[in-house]
């Protein structure tokens, strides 16, 4: 050991086997004095009772105060240096000793101990060295019990301080500073404290780092504001998913349960779910719906109100107050108001309790309520209570359940007016669409509509089934673009609209070229409350006479035909544009069927979507129809199960139709002579056809309702002249000739010789009419059959 150098050497024992004259001059004590003494008995004060690892690094120890032999005292620093023996035992350590003057002590000592961050000093193990006051307070110890642990043994293990661990050793390897945090429980406990830990590595004079300085700033005020921060930016992406007010309360109470409180509930007013708001009275009872509640645990409070039901709250209650002054309302125990509230709670869990556990959770002792106001409406209140947590609701708390509650109470409006957007345009399409009536003679018929569950709303497709005269039958199906009221309204006025045209007894064509004029000219319409329109459909007509189907469509998908063979395709179709583009006419494909066909129509939201692909949709379509089923609405189930997505965005209407066929009995068919005279053949033909399907009851009907059409269609048609009678669940007679002029219903005047024969068979038969074709005109009356 250099004798100009101020050192010692201490054994394992702490005995000094090694003294300096530098040792000498600053201490006072030679070294026959010093050697082979306790190190300690030098000293005035111990600076630390650290023992050092032999092959470690230098480590300091701050500075210690050493009585020299005239009685003063001397003020070193120490910085002490392991030995290691020949099998790396532990052999003792040298210790390198510095004059440290009055001033710098003073200067050092006052800013390390009297600061008021908590200032700690490690060796290279992670072992205190040194520790100021607002430390060892910190870490809830003494000096001496404290120096000489480990940062782990002393903080506990955590992910945080094993954090802290791990970088403390990176700046002990690379002598880089590093920063991190820290808490002092876990990070659901509403009391957690929080740390910002500065590193920065200590080196001695040859510049080796020695050791890492702490230095922990309190951020438990940063990190609670932090925490409001981030529940509330959670609350903008949890919390309205769904337009549905249920969903909306639960996503509030899963946000502030375990996070903000130990149990929540949102209570929301009878009118929210299914009326008009009324006016709110602060001095009476308010009673609300229970929607949604969440306990944060076993000890969490016991809920008295069931889901969906109603409980009563008395004006003086947190949520009856929050509701009349609309602002938060923050209670807890020892307030008369809040003491008996909890009195009132607690006798109605009792028995709730008693039920669930062994031994009642703790009682509340602090609650929060705030009102869900939007749009100047109040719609009901969440509430926030705590009992196992001990701190209570401040003013912070309330700010943030009021932000969160207004998002809330927004999305739960929202929910409610689409809702009731929801049932009005679903009650107004029900009450367009049309009431399929059984027992059509043409087809047999099986439906379904499935109103869309996404938050475009009800759309505008809509299906009908129209009878037409001679037994024929229409067959339409249709989709407006959009979704909700608007949609729904245009679709009931097509649905009018195609009734209408088809009462004239259009071509599918003709009708389709008709009904795009009309949403050409609603378009037109600049009045500001029409909304663009557009729209596709798709209308067919089947006669169980001739078996023949005419089908026209205006941008409309083809429909499915399922043949009584089994095979199933798609009807060919040269589909025009939808409704309401113009500029390409329509063209109407004519086949016939056999009897027991079936003929699928649907809307696209059956085959469509914004991630499927049609064309396999629709051979899933053709598929499902080939699935034997024991009836036509059974066949509907089997589409809808294997076609239909989980999820559909669109509406859905199908229609399914197996044809029918008239036999050659039922129809009866006379070709009539351009003469008066063959009046009186034609009505006795009548006549008999009526005995051999034993109608004789209606008999003298038919006969007026025969006379008189033949009658017109010699005088005033041009031939050839037909006749026909259908029978089926009415008895149609039906008048053919070649001219286009239509008969028309007049008053006869008193002394008029005519005019009277279309009124008598108007009185005389159900209904009747005409309809044009390309080689004339048909005049038609139906008379109901005598009851059996």
């Amino acid at each position: 050991m250099d004798d100009s150098s101020a050192a010692l050497v201490v054994d394992a024992r702490g005995v000094v086997t090694g003294w300096s004259e530098g040792a000498r001059r600053l201490t006072g004590f030679s070294a026959d004095e010093a050697v082979g003494r306790p190190v300690r008995d030098l000293l005035a004060e111990e600076p630390g009772s650290g023992r050092p690892v032999p092959g470690r690094p230098p480590l300091p120890v701050g500075v210690a105060t050493v009585r020299h032999p005239d009685g003063r005292t001397v003020t070193l620093r120490l910085t002490v240096c392991p030995l290691a023996g020949p099998g790396d035992e532990d052999a003792g350590y040298v210790i390198t000793v510095a004059d440290v003057s009055e001033r710098e002590t003073s200067l050092a000592g006052q800013v390390f101990e009297q600061s008021s961050l908590p200032l700690s000093v490690c060796d290279t193990e992670q072992r205190f060295v040194l520790l100021n006051a607002a430390a060892c307070e910190a870490m809830g110890g003494s000096e001496e019990s404290l120096l000489g642990r480990t940062f782990l043994d002393v903080t506990g293990l955590s992910d945080g301080t094993r954090a802290i661990d791990r970088h403390m050793r990176l700046v002990a390897e690379t002598g880089r500073p590093m920063r991190d945090e820290t808490y002092s429980q876990a990070a659901a406990d509403p009391d957690q404290q929080a740390w910002d830990v500065e590193m920065w590595p200590l080196r001695d004079t040859a510049g080796r780092v020695v050791g890492a300085a702490l230095a922990g700033l309190d951020s438990t005020e940063q990190h609670h504001a932090r925490r409001r921060l981030a529940l509330l930016d959670e609350a903008t992406t949890a919390l309205g998913t769904t337009l549905d007010v249920v969903r909306t309360a639960e996503e509030l109470v899963a946000l502030l349960v375990p996070s903000f409180a130990d149990f929540a509930a949102v209570d929301l007013l009878d009118w929210v779910l299914d009326a008009e708001a009324p006016p709110l009275r602060g001095d009476l009872d308010v009673v609300m719906r229970r929607v949604a509640h969440a306990s944060a645990g076993p000890d969490a409070p016991v809920t008295v109100v069931p889901l969906g039901r109603t409980d009563v709250y008395p004006p003086y209650s947190p949520p009856a107050r929050t509701l009349r002054e609309g602002a938060a309302v923050l209670a807890r125990t020892g307030e008369p108001d809040f003491d008996r509230w909890m009195a009132e709670r607690g006798a109605q869990s009792l028995r709730r309790t008693a039920r669930r556990a062994a031994t009642p959770p703790p009682g509340i002792h602090a609650e929060l309520a705030v009102p869900l106001r939007a749009r100047g409406t109040t719609l009901g209140v969440a509430v926030a209570v705590r009992n196992v947590r001990p701190d209570v609701f401040t003013e912070d708390d309330a700010v943030l359940a009021e932000e969160i509650a207004g998002r809330a109470a927004v999305c739960v409006d929202n929910a409610r007016r689409f809702a009731r957007e929801r049932a009005t345009a679903l009650t107004l399409q029900n009450s367009l669409l049309p009431k399929v009536r059984p027992g059509q003679a043409a087809v047999e018929i099986a439906h379904r509509y499935l109103p869309t569950a996404a938050a475009a709303g009800i759309g505008g497709d809509w299906f009908d089934v129209i009878p037409l005269s001679g037994t024929r039958v229409a067959l339409v199906v249709g989709d407006v673009v959009g979704h909700g009221i608007p949609s729904t309204a245009t679709m009931g006025r097509l649905c009018t609209a195609v009734r209408t045209l088809a009462d004239v007894d259009l071509p599918p064509e003709e009708l389709l070229t008709h009904l795009d004029d009309l949403v050409t000219h609603l378009t037109a319409d600049d009045r500001e409350d029409v909304p663009e329109l557009g729209a596709t459909c798709l209308y067919a007509v089947y006669d169980p006479v001739s078996r023949r189907l005419a089908v026209a469509a205006a941008g409309h998908p083809a429909p499915a035909l399922l043949m009584p063979d089994g095979t199933c395709r798609l009807v060919p179709l040269n589909a025009g544009p939808p409704l309401g583009v113009g500029g390409m006419p329509f063209e109407a494909t004519e086949l016939e069927l056999p009897e027991g066909s079936v003929v699928a129509f649907y809307t696209d939201g059956l085959v469509g979507g914004r991630d499927r692909d049609v064309d396999h949709a629709t051979r899933e379509l053709c598929r499902a129809l080939t699935v034997p089923a024991e009836s036509l609405d059974a066949l509907c189930d089997v589409v809808l199960k294997h076609v239909l997505p989980e999820e559909p965005g669109d509406d859905v209407a199908l229609l399914l139709a197996r044809t029918r066929a008239l036999g050659a009995g039922q129809v009866a068919t006379r070709d009539v002579a351009a003469d008066p005279e063959e009046v009186a053949a034609v009505r006795q033909w009548a006549l008999d056809r009526l005995a051999a399907w034993g109608l004789d009851d209606i008999s003298f009907v038919t006969e007026l309702v025969v006379s008189e059409l033949v009658t017109n269609a010699v005088r005033y048609g041009e031939p050839p002249i037909r006749l026909r009678l259908i029978r089926d669940r009415t008895l149609i007679c039906e008048v053919t000739d070649a001219s286009s002029t239509s008969p028309h219903l007049r008053r006869a005047h008193a002394f008029d010789e005519g005019g009277r024969g279309l009124l008598l068979v108007a009185q005389l038969t159900q209904r009747w009419g005409s309809r044009q074709a390309d080689g004339g005109k048909t005049i038609w009356a139906e008379q109901a059959l005598p009851r059996r």
